[in-house]
């Protein structure tokens, strides 16, 4: 076979992805999931109106999206009260990451991120060719301090911190974000997942500031509004930062359903209050079904259960594959000492019946 003309960054790079799917796994078993648990995905799904709205949106899928998201921007902006050149929208937060990542980092530019961290965030960077320096996680919390320190030692361009925290479910108050937020070094750029943040309690996430042009601050509507599958998520960030997006986004990558869809849950917001209800309820009864096994969940602010096995990563590992050939789908960190852990997403009721009687077989005695 000819030799393909690569550029030497992509040739020598793995053909990988960051997560492997449920559908994969199915496919390799031969069988389909009884409980899909393991995608972060909100099981109680998006409201009644916006699977109306999606519905209707059908008819129009023959027509390419606008590419400005002209409404969803003017409808962001007032829910955030924000101007909407405050905001970008992108086909999901990790496509803007991607973005992001392509704005600020070249080959041999630095990043600095948390041993463990969001793995998509790392995929960006390595696809651009950065240097990717870590830091570990401090008692399960990314640790601010010790990003700032490596940050500044390493001189990074970018800074990537996720309040509440995925894969550890963990999250730092208000003030704690704003010391790390305060001290960014000039030449920096803080990279702030908020993906989780309509589960995180109240004081947790800092009161937008659109003048700082060191802060980039990324949300999605794949949580808490149901979305994951529909692929829309937005950043907010001082105006001159935020149209630089517009420089490299894929203009018409937010398809005409996902912006429809996500138009209608900004306006259902008393259905989201019922879903963050819902979750809370659901991460008590993950907790008390760990416990009931003599496993020990940890404090979460997101739509998952991290549950601490107690030993180490293999045998957490035993643990999740013995779920998963009883047909649940978990995941668990990758790194260690969070591979200790796995990590299983809130669902309704039936699913969590099937998963406190697939660990009661597997768990420890």
């Amino acid at each position: 076979m000819p030799s393909i003309p690569l550029t030497p960054l992509v040739n020598g790079l793995p053909s990988t992805v960051p997560f492997v799917g449920p559908e994969a796994l199915e496919r390799q078993r031969g069988v389909a999931f009884r409980a899909r648990l393991g995608a972060n995905e909100n099981g109680f799904g998006p409201s009644p109106y916006v699977k109306r709205t999606i519905a209707e949106a059908a008819s129009d899928v023959w027509k390419y999206c606008d590419p400005e998201n002209h409404d969803l921007k003017q409808a962001l902006a007032r829910h955030h009260g924000v101007r909407p050149e405050n905001i970008a929208v992108g086909e999901g937060i990790d496509a803007l990451f991607g973005y992001a990542v392509r704005m600020f980092v070249e080959p041999g530019i630095t990043v600095a991120t948390s041993l463990g961290a969001y793995p998509t965030f790392n995929f960006h960077v390595a696809g651009y060719g950065g240097r990717l320096v870590t830091t570990p996680y401090v008692a399960d919390r990314e640790d601010p301090a010790s990003l700032l320190d490596l940050a500044k030692r390493e001189k990074a361009r970018l800074i990537f911190f996720a309040n509440p925290d995925n894969p550890m479910g963990s999250w730092w108050a208000q003030a704690q974000v704003e010391e790390l937020i305060d001290n960014v070094p000039d030449g920096t750029v803080l990279i702030l997942d908020e993906a989780y943040g309509e589960f995180a309690p109240l004081g947790t996430l800092p009161p937008l500031d659109l003048d700082n042009p060191k802060l980039l601050r990324f949300r999605t509507f794949s949580k808490a509004y149901g979305l994951a599958g529909a692929r829309i998520g937005y950043v907010i960030g001082e105006a001159h930062l935020v149209k630089c997006f517009d420089k490299v986004r894929n203009h018409f990558g937010v398809n005409r359903m996902a912006q429809a869809a996500a138009l209608a849950a900004l306006a259902d917001q008393p259905y989201l209050q019922d879903v963050i209800a819902k979750v809370g309820r659901a991460r008590e009864r993950l907790a008390a079904i760990a416990r009931g096994e003599g496993l020990r969940p940890l404090p979460s602010a997101t739509n998952f259960v991290t549950i601490d096995c107690g030993r180490d990563g293999a045998f957490a590992k035993s643990v999740l594959d013995a779920l998963i050939e009883r047909g649940i789908f978990v995941r668990m960190p990758g790194v260690q000492p969070l591979n200790r852990c796995i990590r299983v997403s809130v669902a309704p009721d039936d699913e969590l019946d099937l998963f406190a009687e697939a660990l009661h077989h597997v768990a420890p005695v």
